[in-house]
Order: C-alpha cells, then sequence, then structure tokens
C-alpha cells in the first residue's frame, strides 16, 4: 500500500517543555533547544509546536494540547523541586481524547523508572538487582545484604540527574557504619550510622513507591554507554567517561580530574557498538517489551537504555549492565537522532489516522 497518499495534509504536534510564563510568551521553533527536532519534523511535513508547561497555567497548555494530533513530550520527573504529579494526568487526560501522547504515562511507570532494573533483571542485561517497596523491608533486607554482597547502589524509583542514587559500603573497622556518596554532582563521601542512612532514604517510599538496590559495577570509571532508540529501533550512541559515584581527588569535587568527560555522540551505525546494537533491536527491547506489557506503538519516540561495562565474557568480549532508562526528557541527542523521531512520529500519525478511519 502506498501509504504516502493516506498521510493527513496538515498534522500538528506539540513539543512540550517545562518553562514559566517568560519562556512559554517568548517560544519558538528557532528559540526552542529542540530546533534540530522541529526541523527535521517540518521537512517529513509535520507541523511542530512549542508548547511551555507549568502547574500555573496548566489550562491553557491542555487547550493546546487538544488542538494538536500528537504530544512529544520532555519533562523531567524533578526540575527545581517540582514533579510531574500534576502533568501526569492532565497527559493521560489529553490522550484519553485523542491525541497521541508520547512518552505516555503509563510507560513512563513501566520503563521510565528504576523499578524497571528489577522487573527485567532476568534479561541480558541485568544484574544482582532488588526491590524494597517498604521502609520495613528496607531496613529487615538492606543491613545483611550489605555486609554480605558488597558495595551496593540505590536508587529511588523516579529521579534524574543523580538525584536519589547513592553507593553504600560497609566500613569495615566500624560496625554499623557505611560510607555513603551521592551520585550529583559535586557530592563527596559522608561516613554515617546505617540506621542514619535508612532514615535519609525512607521518603523516597512517597511519590516513587520503592528503592532499587544493584550491584556496585566494578568498572564504571571506563564510562557509560548510552543508546538512544526511537521506537524499537536504535537512533545513535553516547560515551562518556562519568564521575558520578567515583569519590573526588583530594583537591575536591571542583577540581578538573573530577569533572565527566564529555559525551561523544556516534550514529546508530557506529562499529564499535554494532554487538549492543543487535542486542538491544533483537534481544533485550522485545523481551523488556513482553515482561512489561508494552506495544512497539507505546514505546517512546525518543528514550535511551544507559549502560556499564559489566565484567568481560570467556571470550574477553565487554558485557552490559542496564543502570536507568529514560524516557520522560531524553535530551540532548545524537544528530542522526531528529531524522529518526521524525520517521516514528510519521508512522504514529499515520497509523493513528487509518485506525480511525477504520482501514
Amino acid at each position: 500500500m502506498d501509504t504516502e497518499q493516506h498521510f493527513p495534509l496538515r498534522s500538528t504536534v506539540a513539543i512540550l517543555s517545562r518553562g514559566d510564563a517568560a519562556a512559554r510568551a517568548d517560544a519558538t521553533p528557532q528559540n526552542s533547544r529542540f530546533v534540530r527536532v522541529f526541523e527535521a519534523l517540518a521537512a517529513a511535513g509535520i507541523e511542530a509546536r512549542p508548547v511551555i508547561y507549568d502547574e500555573t497555567f496548566a489550562d491553557a497548555v491542555r487547550d493546546q494540547l487538544l488542538a494538536v494530533d500528537g504530544v512529544l513530550v520532555w519533562v523531567d520527573p524533578i526540575h527545581q523541586g517540582k514533579t510531574r504529579a500534576d502533568l501526569d494526568p492532565l497527559l493521560r487526560d489529553v490522550a484519553a481524547r485523542g491525541p497521541w501522547v508520547s512518552a505516555h504515562p503509563d510507560v513512563i511507570l513501566k520503563m521510565g523508572v528504576k523499578e524497571v532494573l528489577y522487573r527485567t533483571r532476568h534479561l541480558g542485561w541485568g544484574a544482582d538487582t532488588h526491590r524494597y517497596d517498604t521502609t520495613a523491608s528496607f531496613r529487615a533486607e538492606f543491613p545483611s545484604r550489605l555486609q554480605t554482597d558488597g558495595p551496593r547502589v540505590l536508587k529511588q524509583n523516579r529521579g534524574n540527574g543523580g538525584q536519589g542514587v547513592w553507593k553504600v559500603e560497609a566500613i569495615a573497622e566500624a560496625s554499623a557504619m557505611v560510607r555513603v556518596l551521592h551520585a550529583t554532582r559535586g557530592s563527596l563521601p559522608e561516613d554515617m550510622p546505617l540506621d542514619a542512612f535508612i532514615a535519609r532514604c525512607e521518603p523516597y517510599f512517597g511519590w516513587g513507591g520503592c528503592i532499587i538496590d544493584q550491584a556496585f559495577q566494578s568498572r564504571l570509571p571506563d564510562g557509560m554507554i548510552r543508546c538512544y532508540m526511537s521506537g524499537s529501533k536504535v537512533a545513535g550512541f553516547g560515551q562518556q567517561r562519568i564521575k558520578a559515584l567515583i569519590p573526588p581527588p583530594p583537591e575536591g569535587p571542583d577540581a578538573a580530574e573530577a569533572q565527566p568527560g564529555p559525551r561523544i555522540m556516534h550514529g546508530p551505525d557506529a562499529p564499535p557498538f554494532q554487538a549492543l546494537r543487535r542486542s538491544m533491536e533483537n534481544e533485550w527491547t522485545p523481551q523488556m517489551m513482553d515482561t512489561l506489557d508494552i506495544d512497539e506503538s507505546s514505546l517512546p519516540v525518543i528514550w535511551d537504555a544507559d549502560f556499564l561495562y559489566g565484567p568481560r565474557n570467556a571470550a574477553g568480549a565487554d558485557t552490559y549492565v542496564l543502570c536507568e532508562i529514560n524516557a520522560s526528557s531524553c535530551f540532548a541527542i545524537p544528530e542522526e537522532a531528529p531524522a529518526a523521531i521524525a520517521r516514528t512520529v510519521k508512522h504514529r500519525l499515520l497509523t493513528t489516522q487509518e485506525a480511525g478511519s477504520g482501514r
């Protein structure tokens, strides 16, 4: 079937991001940080409109979103103390009234939270991972696991920028004491009673609902590989030497040695990452979809999976351990990604149109 002849003559999507009233008043495709996405969508024959969100003018945003065919969302789970607690119900309501939303809040709750590390721990990207659903289970299970299994990484279920992510290790010479290091930039190691640290983490059982516990990966200093996905296909890679959860040098967290390296972007065909690409496209993403009950048309238009290097296998090849999936606000992106986004959006619009016409 020649799908091009059925594509709507004037399809519109909103690109939704957070900002204040001034940013909302001044927003244009040209001054947006998503300008390359706007350009790629325009080249595909799709009109895209910038929509700035804040809780103080949510009703006006709702009206804008109901006037388009689709919504692409770039809003972090936590930003300057604000969460998505009000935005997510708004997006659910908009999606229920017609426009498709990517990523839909219900899809984010399946794959874009740290709990995905526990639910998919049996896949090839999995590691030694546990989940604590209550403060009681955290207090009962974590201390013995820390003593027997070595350093752990605790993660609040919803967050970004390293917020609520901690490396925890027992201090051998001090009973019931731990050394903790927050993943946020500028953090310093801190020695404290384990009971006090557990109390510090208790608020994570609020909005996020659980804490995820993973084994610390000793190859963390080797860097992180970010695999960018558009739907079920790889759209590029990012490679970076990260410093989160690595103690700073004696000069302190502001020293040059303590700063992360640049993220080096690569296209989807970059030779060093083809084994990872095959695993993502042919195995892990389909298996994740099956495990989490996500159909392909509901996968985010842009998302990424962050991998640390795991132990080398018997042949000496790298293995990869998933440390998080970003589905709420995946940016910056490789230069090849905007075109991939536009292709996926065009396909989603066409599919939605055909479903609506009964074809």
